[in-house]
């Protein structure tokens, strides 16, 4: 495989991929930036409930006023493709006419908002066009049952490039091919951990790097590390050791001596986990492995790598966005994905309560001031009739929980009309032959 030698030929032969986006705020517009000057590839649609950033991103890429056609409330799918054969780049408020344009090879989702994302990837895998989600918090919920749907379609759904989890994929599959045992898999996190954060508090950051505050808040609060990290867990059927993860302070240097057993003078209970760590490990992503061969392990010692029996493979950085546009590539040109569920889920980010709920309030999902993620085993979480985050927009609470209480399905009723929780029982009905626990 050669994606600049593909992507060439396809800019001489006048066949970019064509790329519909949904979702321009931090992270899509620096997509639409980073392909503008790729060869190949160009994204030609795009879709945000505030349409000025939208036609912003394509103007700051160089296209003139007449090239961004912004279309009314009703328009369809027709009318779009009708733009599209003219020269034109589309901007729409609805997120789902982006799958429906026939013009498109692939739709990227990045709102980072669990229902969008649900019906969006539904309706792009119903349309037959490839996938690729930025946006983690939806994969963490019913990836599963969206990876079985494209693969019956006979397309690509997958996570994104540069987001940790497909950095840390890339690491993984390195290291597996090689037959090398992995010990733990895991992340720096980018803030200090604040389980109380809230959009108030973060919104004058949130201005100043020109994200939204709900998103910033579900970094510092831990929510998004136990997303991404659920994401992993179950691409690879790695999970966590303990529920929400250890999360110790770490270095680079110290990674293989704090992440590996007990016994052998680490933090964990078992081989084989998803973890982060505090410090200096941010921006970065890891794995710990080992191995038994003795020659081996006189190489790794001889190459520098530490002297065992746990050795780090470390990657100090990881570009977000700007990776996004390899996973399309992978997708439309060779069928694959960067990082999908490999089966049923071993892992679930679950809602815990930022502060004391009382009956009656509706909550308003990651980011907010109601609750934080944390990630658990699967057949905990279910047992227990834990409630997975990404159901919780608009779920009612019936009875009082406190502050740091897990929220089961039993404390809310659920939004009756929203499609990732329709999804959400269609997904459980996969993996436990008919049985849901909605």
């Amino acid at each position: 495989m050669n994606l600049v030698a593909e992507l060439e030929a396809r800019q001489r032969e006048g066949r970019p991929i064509r790329v519909g986006l949904v979702g321009v705020g931090q992270m899509g517009a620096g997509l639409i930036a980073q392909i503008s000057q790729m060869q190949g590839m160009e994204v030609v649609a795009a879709a945000d409930i505030e349409t000025e950033r939208a036609v912003a991103a394509f103007r700051a890429c160089g296209c003139s006023e007449e090239e961004v056609v912004l279309l009314p409330p009703g328009a369809s799918s027709r009318e779009a493709d009708e733009a599209l054969r003219a020269g034109k780049r589309v901007v729409t408020a609805r997120a789902t006419l982006i799958p429906d344009i026939c013009a498109l090879d692939a739709v990227v989702e990045a709102t980072g908002v669990p229902a969008v994302g649900a019906l969006v990837a539904y309706r792009t895998i119903l349309a037959r066009r490839h996938i690729v989600m930025l946006n983690v918090e939806t994969d963490a919920t019913i990836g599963y049952l969206l990876k079985r749907m494209a693969d019956a379609a006979g397309v690509v759904y997958t996570t994104s490039a540069g987001d940790e989890p497909g950095a840390i994929l890339e690491l993984y599959d390195f290291a597996r091919s090689l037959g090398f045992e992995i010990v733990a898999a895991g992340k720096g996190k980018n803030n200090p951990l604040d389980r109380s954060a809230t959009p108030q508090q973060l919104a004058e950051q949130a201005r100043r790097q020109k994200m939204s505050a709900h998103m910033l808040t579900s970094f510092v609060d831990g929510t998004k590390t136990m997303v991404e990290m659920t994401a992993v867990a179950n691409a690879t059927g790695l999970v966590p050791d303990v529920s929400g993860m250890h999360g110790p302070q770490a270095t680079p240097e110290t990674l293989a001596q704090i992440f590996c057993p007990r016994e052998d003078g680490g933090i964990l209970e078992r081989r084989g986990v998803v973890d982060y760590a505090l410090g200096s490990v941010a921006p970065g992503v890891f794995l710990v492995i080992t191995t038994r061969q003795p020659k081996v392990i006189e190489d790794l010692r001889y190459l520098r790598l530490g002297e065992g029996p746990y050795w780090a493979l470390y990657r100090p950085y990881h570009l977000a966005n700007l990776e996004t546009p390899r996973s399309i590539a992978q997708a439309v040109l060779y069928g694959q994905a960067t990082l999908a569920p490999a089966g049923p889920p071993v892992a679930e980010t679950t809602a815990v309560a930022k502060r004391d709920l009382q009956e009656g309030e509706v909550l308003e999902g990651l980011g907010g001031t109601s609750l934080y993620g944390n990630i658990e085993r699967a057949e905990v979480a279910r047992a227990q009739r834990m409630l997975p985050l990404g159901l919780t927009a608009r779920a009612r609470v019936r009875r009082p929980v406190a502050r740091g209480q897990t929220l089961t399905y039993d404390d809310v009723e659920l939004d009756p009309h929203s499609f990732i929780v329709q999804a959400r029982r269609m997904q459980d009905a996969l993996v436990y032959d008919g049985e849901t626990s909605l």
